[in-house]
């Protein structure tokens, strides 16, 4: 259905009249510049573009008070000192004549974009906009935000389309101290944060921006805060941190839209956050969150003042949802000891509330305050310096090179040999019709006795043509139909081919009946992970094999706490998905499965499924391939003992090699 991108130039009206080094950094080239590189990217083009429209005040009395709301007009008639002497009044705010109008218009941006979504008029959506929102209360103006944008979202989401479930996701650098006060006793909206927090020592400088303020009343575990305690946070502490603790959690909320405080202050360069997060990690957490409410996600822009990585994170985030597969992660997947230190203080605090974690191992660890940088990390970025001059340069150069030269969108392949089998696909999706029968497909079918059928070397062929056209990047993913008697033989194939064909590391989750293939050498390029009903076993770091759940708990929390802590640790160049003779997924759960292994392969994804699998399968399997959001499980229901029992035993004999298992610093493990 698409993207909508919501924006108004007048946003870039309201700017800081007065010398106040605190405020000066939140400036109009914040929405030129996103601006410019969406254009120069050729992404806006892509979207839906709504203009802006400025919010009523019955809407701002969604969550602000009335007083507030007269307060806040009224700026438009004072002068230069009376707005100054205002602003003084606030934490880190200074009003313009044109704040009114502006901060109505951030606010009308996201009701738009809501309404679009939830009336099926667009699938997911970016309202670029200004003032932020996050730290507004309800009669306070607070961190450079005067209307609570992404608050008022959702309480219109509430009260005008009868939603009851809503979850937020606020990635900026800052506590949104505003949502949590709105929200806090509310059941109906789950609101999580990550922030730097230092232990209290950094703005907004509050005791309840810390773990253990969980909500209130009904509101119990359904305030998420998880306090970032050292500077330099990056790639794999930003995945993990998703992995192992919002994702558990979003999964069982189930909500029915998710909303996100899009700050980029949390990525690279960023002068009031100093952590390491590049760009393309919100182009992953985006296609993380696409999974959840059949895609419908609305982002909204919160902070960011680094002018070149906040325009770079922004296109990463629209590209994602515009269905493109996020771009491989850089560096080492390795989470620091302090982020592990959050993230396991986090789940112990909310265990209580929270059934997809009361079967984990959530024991607390002790805290302990520290100034250094995460082991193994750069020193952070410093505003001024040469240090941070260096890295800005590095940093510019990185982002225009992304900008001057992005990745064409490429679409999916389908190749079905089955004449019989009528898939309803994406209209950019192409069928693969038939590959000419050659003899370099005869030679990799000569060692293999089930591949001497006409209709397997039929198949073999259009997965070697296909194959060949992702490895040479002419399309993203793709999915074959095999003959069920071929199906072992086949993905041997895939694999050889895959790994001769310049693949570096393949990965192969392989589902149902089908063991590793006895001719594949052991030398670490492939990581083999066997989803069937036998016992878990890790064999070696490179070759594991765990039951099949058989709850719906038990599966995502395979997911989430095995295969994508694996795929990620791995970094893969291609992913196999091969559903054998007896896999035993469903069809939702498959398209899970596949559609999250999208990500860390920079969505070079072939699926590889038996001939006689329904079309409802096929088709399913394409549109996530293509970027749609997969549907439903269904009602969340907990993971059994022994399916719980085999993950932690698993996690337990890997986590030493596979540092993105970990959820607990290696300390206290």
């Amino acid at each position: 259905m698409g993207t909508a991108l919501v924006y108004h130039e007048d946003m870039t009206a309201t700017r800081l009249l007065w010398d106040d080094p605190e405020c000066e950094i939140e400036r109009p080239e914040r929405l030129t510049a996103a601006l410019d590189r969406l254009r120069k990217c050729g992404l806006e083009q892509r979207c839906l573009r709504l203009s802006a429209r400025e919010a009523s005040e019955e809407e701002l009395g969604l969550v602000h008070s009335p007083e507030y709301v007269s307060l806040v007009r009224e700026t438009q008639v004072l002068g230069k000192e009376e707005l100054q002497a205002l602003s003084g009044q606030f934490d880190a705010i200074y009003f313009h004549p044109s704040t009114f109008h502006c901060a109505r218009l951030a606010v009308g941006a996201a009701l738009q974009l809501v309404d679009a979504v939830l009336t099926g008029v667009v699938q997911n959506g970016f309202a670029l906009v200004r003032p932020p929102g996050h730290h507004s209360q309800r009669a306070a103006a607070n961190g450079f935000c005067v209307f609570n944008n992404v608050a008022i979202a959702a309480a219109h989401a509430k009260q005008k389309h009868g939603l009851h479930r809503i979850l937020i996701v606020d990635w900026d650098v800052h506590h949104g101290q505003g949502i949590q006060y709105l929200f806090e006793d509310d059941p109906s909206v789950l609101y999580f944060s990550w922030h730097r927090y230092e232990h209290g020592r950094f703005w907004p400088f509050l005791r309840e921006s810390d773990a253990d303020a969980v909500g209130r009343g009904q509101g119990l575990g359904f305030t998420v805060n998880l306090p970032w305690n050292q500077v330099g946070m990056g790639n794999a502490d930003y995945v993990a941190a998703f992995l192992h603790l919002l994702l558990p959690l979003a999964f069982e909320f189930d909500p029915e839209l998710v909303l996100v405080s899009a700050g980029f202050d949390s990525a690279i360069g960023d002068p009031e956050g100093q952590m390491q997060a590049t760009p393309e990690c919100f182009a992953h957490l985006t296609q993380l969150l696409q999974v959840l409410a059949g895609g419908r996600v609305c982002a909204m822009l919160e902070g960011g003042y680094h002018l070149e990585s906040l325009a770079e994170s922004v296109c990463m985030t629209v590209q994602t949802l515009l269905g493109d597969p996020a771009p491989p992660l850089s560096g080492p997947m390795v989470p620091c000891q302090s982020a592990l230190e959050s993230i396991q203080s986090v789940r112990a605090t909310q265990a209580p509330y929270w059934k997809s974690l009361q079967l984990q191992d959530v024991t607390p660890v002790p805290t302990s305050p520290s100034t250094h940088s995460p082991e193994g990390r750069p020193p952070p970025l410093l505003s001024g310096g040469p240090v941070c001059k260096t890295a800005a340069s590095v940093l510019s150069s990185q982002l225009d090179q992304l900008c001057l030269h992005p990745a064409p969108p490429v679409c999916p392949a389908v190749a079905l040999t089955a004449p019989d089998i009528t898939l309803v696909l994406p209209p950019d999706v192409t069928q693969q019709e038939g590959a000419a029968l050659n003899e370099e497909t005869e030679a990799w079918a000569r060692p293999h006795e089930s591949l001497a059928q006409d209709e397997a070397l039929t198949a073999l062929g259009k997965l070697l043509y296909l194959l060949d056209g992702m490895l040479d990047g002419q399309v993203s993913s793709g999915m074959v139909a095999t003959p069920p008697s071929a199906a072992a033989a086949t993905l041997e194939v895939a694999i050889q081919r895959g790994l001769s064909h310049g693949a570096q590391r393949l990965l192969c989750v392989a589902l149902g009946q089908l063991d590793w293939p006895p001719d594949l050498v052991h030398d670490g390029r492939i990581l083999w992970l066997n989803i069937r009903g036998k016992e878990a076993a890790a064999l070696s770091m490179f070759q594991v094999s765990t039951p099949l759940p058989v709850l719906t708990g038990g599966f995502l929390s395979c997911i989430l706490g095995l295969v994508l802590p694996l795929a990620y640790g791995f970094q893969p160049d291609l992913v196999l998905v091969a559903l054998g003779p007896a896999h035993g997924l469903q069809g939702p759960h498959a398209a899970l499965l596949t559609s999250m292994l999208r990500g860390p392969a920079g969505g070079r994804v072939l699926a590889l499924l038996e001939e006689d699998s329904t079309p409802q399968l096929a088709g399913i399997l394409a549109r996530v391939l293509h970027g749609e959001a997969p549907p439903s499980l269904g009602p969340y229901s907990v993971a059994s003992p022994e399916d719980a029992q085999a993950l932690m035993y698993l996690r337990g004999q890997l986590k030493p090699q596979w540092k993105m298992l970990q959820c607990r610093p290696h300390l206290e493990a």
